[in-house]
């Protein structure tokens, strides 16, 4: 790829401050729905599995197909971003997630459960690529390293949000009541940003060709940069790593030091604030571009060692609560940097396709890794689950130089 590639949104200098924070928010608001639709039907899966006599495996299987055809759905949109813009892409993805929740409201079969999970992974497969290609084009370079932090911090907060909403709801209503609730939030939302659209136009490159193509450069040029697969990888080892996490982390972490089931409970809740407040640092750390893959070196660094106290230390049970907000807000500071490593390696008009490619690899970790964490935990192998969380975290220490020297080591793009 050239370096003299010019992103054409750059081209009438810096937004205001105005400008910026809107975009920001807009984005923002949009990636905190794609998360809370993340978790629109595990917290309610005792309901679920009582009105359709199904087992937790079966209900587990909507899981996987969710992420299965996000993942698929995520290259594609990619391409179609680069070829239609963003906002016209984001609309779609938010259209189909509230038609996926009124769906769910609606099922009387485990059939139907199915069908509006692939039509909820659609929906949720847009988000990435649309995400940083209006945040890298539309936000000023210097407030980057913010927008990223601000997109990571309202995906926390969507997986925060739909259990706090719907547990609640189902239990006063019923889980209909809590899904109908759920659509019409997204329904507002999408309101919302038809009403600020203006703020999300990103007209298409103008240097392109009827494909959506730069001249001289074909679809999927961008596929021969060895550091988009590193990024791929990275996200893998990534995803595969907040799975445990998010999955039976901390109910191994119960086992292994005797914690009360309230306070497992709260393991999770408490490493996704700690994260956030993490990321807001992580903004400021990454006002330097060029020590992003340090910044994630030292943040998931210390998260390996922590994740080996917890695995194979001797720990009083108020202290594993105290190690699950350490862990989540040092790998919480290196997100934004995480973020940087991508755009650093995208060339501006291919950037679509690049996110939708690289974030891809975040829902194949998302959807495969939980079974061999799920085996190790049917089999109490609570501290070799520790331990591979372990190595799975140090793989992104070194995925991220590799992405690094991938980068120096190929041909100059532009940054």
């Amino acid at each position: 790829m050239s370096s003299s590639i010019v992103d054409p949104a750059a081209a009438s200098g810096p937004a205001s401050l105005k400008d910026d924070a809107s975009v920001i928010g807009l984005v923002g608001a949009g990636h905190l729905l794609s998360h809370y639709s993340h978790l629109l039907l595990a917290p309610l899966f005792p309901w679920l599995k009582t009105e359709f006599n199904v087992s937790y495996t079966e209900l587990g299987f909507l899981m996987t197909v969710y992420f299965v055809v996000s993942c698929a759905v995520q290259t594609t949109s990619g391409f179609m971003v680069d070829r239609f813009g963003p906002r016209p892409i984001l609309f779609f993805g938010l259209t189909l997630l509230a038609f996926a929740a009124f769906g769910f409201a609606a099922s009387t079969s485990y059939g139907m459960l199915m069908f509006f999970s692939v039509v909820g992974g659609i929906g949720n497969g847009v988000f990435h690529p649309v995400d940083y290609t209006l945040l890298n084009r539309k936000v000023s370079a210097g407030r980057l390293g913010h927008a990223y932090s601000v997109h990571g911090i309202t995906g926390s907060l969507g997986w925060a949000l739909a259990p706090a909403m719907l547990v609640p709801l189902a239990i006063t209503y019923s889980w209909r009541v809590a899904l109908v609730a759920a659509g019409s939030l997204i329904v507002l939302v999408l309101a919302l940003l038809l009403v600020y659209r203006a703020h999300l136009h990103l007209p298409v490159a103008p240097a392109s060709n009827s494909q959506g193509e730069a001249k001289g450069e074909g679809r999927f040029d961008f596929l021969a940069i060895p550091a988009v697969w590193m990024c791929f990888g990275f996200f893998f080892f990534y995803a595969a790593a907040l799975s445990a996490v998010q999955t039976f982390a901390p109910e191994a972490a119960g086992k292994l030091h005797a914690v009360p089931p309230g306070l497992v409970a709260m393991c999770l809740t408490i490493y996704m604030l700690a994260a956030a407040a993490g990321m807001v640092l992580g903004g400021f750390l990454i006002s330097n571009p060029e020590r992003c893959e340090r910044i994630v070196g030292i943040g998931f660094g210390v998260v390996v060692c922590i994740s080996l106290w917890l695995g194979f230390g001797d720990l009083p049970v108020w202290m594993v609560p105290v190690l699950f907000g350490m862990m989540g807000f040092a790998a919480g500071s290196a997100g934004p940097s995480r973020d940087m490593l991508v755009k650093r390696s995208a060339p501006p008009n291919a950037s679509g396709r690049v996110y939708g490619v690289v974030y891809s690899g975040l829902d194949i970790g998302q959807a495969a890794m939980p079974l061999l964490f799920g085996v190790m935990m049917d089999k109490g192998q609570y501290q070799n689950l520790w331990l591979v969380l372990a190595l799975t975290q140090a793989v992104l220490i070194a995925s991220a130089f590799n992405v690094r020297k991938a980068r120096k080591t190929a041909s100059p793009v532009a940054a």
